[in-house]
């Protein structure tokens, strides 16, 4: 048996495309969880290398469609979970179903990564699919009813496993169809983790917290461990009760109404959440948007302070890096942004290269396993015969021959020892490319993001506009 949840991540408040990607990934991939790496597995990416590469695919994406999604709306990757009943499978045998799932739910078009956990009774898998294509063309459409299509497949794959699936499942909402936690509750009865940390959230906003502050010491009165993730989320823990994980606050994991956001929107007392870095710059928050959008005074007050130490941020940094003229920012940053187009453009021709090459080297080795079988064949002046017993490695003979004559393209096939030796080249490069990829997209982000402040405070244009320039 086995149930799904598919999930979409997101880069939330605060956090950076790569800090939201690497956050749900490293959780997948903890050692403790999947027993030093042992129960990982993954389609056309390296698990330890995973974040850097769906990073690149999202750059490439940009750079050769040109088209760009509003944070809010920008899927980063797809999560599926995929829980079976205790005793009925093993771990080996439950990854090696997820990679199933995982292939045919993307039918091969997403890279992925699969890591099975096994530090609970149920032995469960979190797969991780990168929401841009391999060919970095488009992007994975999500689908009303995409979670009972999902729940189908997993169903189908259980019963061609000799696994047993659940009967009839009682959807909590429309599509969505509950998760292990939820479907064994209603069998057991008592209240969940979630469902306790809801009720405690609840009572908490109930007694009207002046604060941020207030709010989490009534949590912490209530018996939760209060701890600060990544990216500037909270998390919790009910102590002395028997769980071990942290329970994220937002809206993903307890439902609708209990991401931080909303939190602070109840209690009215927002507070900037701390960065990851004192220099760490962010694009200003349009404060008269927001207010339109129906946030109250308490968002007001927080986006002027928010606003106020970004301004603060982008003059210090022009400041010590001498850009005291409007023209020479400009300049920096669209210099910033070519080089960065041009490692992009670097990586991908490399990867390309490493592909041929790739491709080379297998065709070259069945070519030379499976030419003999033909010299036996032209020998026996292509008896039918012969055909018939040898086709299966005949058929591979002319697909080998048929690979390097279109890889090559008339071009002089190189030996194996120059092929392998181009092939480690390649990599060197590719690892020396991504070093000066990561800074150029940082420099990149960092002086964008500045020039965009700059203009916000200079009244050069407008947020969230299209707007020309007045001197």
């Amino acid at each position: 048996m086995a149930t799904t949840t598919l999930l979409q991540r997101h880069a939330g408040e605060g956090e950076t495309i790569a800090e939201a990607i690497r956050d749900c990934l490293d959780y997948g991939k903890d050692p403790e969880k999947t027993e030093s790496g042992k129960y990982i597995s993954a389609y056309e990416c390296d698990p330890a290398t995973v974040a850097d590469e769906f990073l690149l695919a999202k750059a490439s994406y940009a750079a050769m469609t040109g088209r760009e999604q509003k944070k809010e709306n920008n899927v980063l990757c797809y999560q599926i979970r995929q829980s079976f009943y205790p005793g009925e499978i093993t771990p080996k045998e439950a990854n090696r179903i997820g990679y199933e799932l995982a292939m045919r739910w993307t039918k091969g078009r997403h890279a992925f990564i699969v890591t099975t956990h096994t530090d609970k009774q149920h032995i469960h898998c979190h797969i991780y699919y990168n929401s841009t294509t391999l060919d970095c063309t488009r992007k994975f459409r999500n689908f009303w009813g995409s979670s009972f299509a999902l729940r189908r497949l997993s169903d189908r794959l259980c019963l061609e496993n000799g696994l047993s699936i659940v009967e009839n499942p009682k959807p909590r909402s429309k599509s969505k169809y509950r998760n292990y936690g939820e479907w064994q509750k209603d069998r057991k009865g008592p209240l969940s983790y979630q469902d306790r940390l809801r009720l405690a959230i609840d009572t908490a906003l109930a007694e009207r917290p002046a604060d941020l502050d207030e709010f989490l010491n009534l949590m912490k009165r209530a018996g939760y461990e209060v701890k600060t993730v990544r990216g500037g989320g909270i998390s919790f823990r009910l102590t002395g009760q028997g769980q071990e994980r942290f329970t994220r606050l937002r809206a993903s994991t307890l439902g609708d109404g209990y991401d931080l956001q909303d939190v602070l929107s109840a209690i009215e007392g927002k507070e900037e959440r701390p960065g990851r870095s004192e220099r760490k710059i962010s694009l200003a928050v349009d404060i008269q948007a927001k207010l339109a959008a129906g946030k109250g005074p308490g968002y007001e007050r927080w986006a002027k302070v928010f606003n106020i130490k970004q301004m603060a941020a982008a003059l210090a940094y022009i400041q010590d890096n001498n850009l005291t003229d409007y023209e020479q920012l400009a300049k920096k940053a669209t210099e910033a942004a070519d080089r960065f187009h041009v490692i992009s453009e670097q990586v991908k021709q490399t990867e390309q290269a490493m592909k041929t090459n790739a491709g080379l080297k297998a065709a070259t080795v069945q070519y030379a396993k499976t030419r003999p079988v033909f010299e036996q064949y032209k020998a026996t002046k292509y008896s039918r015969k012969f055909l018939a017993e040898h086709e299966a490695d005949l058929e591979l003979y002319r697909a080998a021959q048929a690979e390097m004559r279109s890889l090559l393209g008339g071009a002089k096939l190189p030996k194996m020892d120059v092929l392998k030796e181009e092939g480690r080249k390649l990599t060197a490069k590719k690892k020396q490319l991504y070093g000066e990829y990561q800074k150029a997209r940082r420099d990149m982000q960092e002086l964008v993001t500045i020039k965009a402040n700059i203009d916000t405070l200079m009244g050069y244009t407008e947020p969230g506009r299209k707007q020309e320039k007045e001197r």
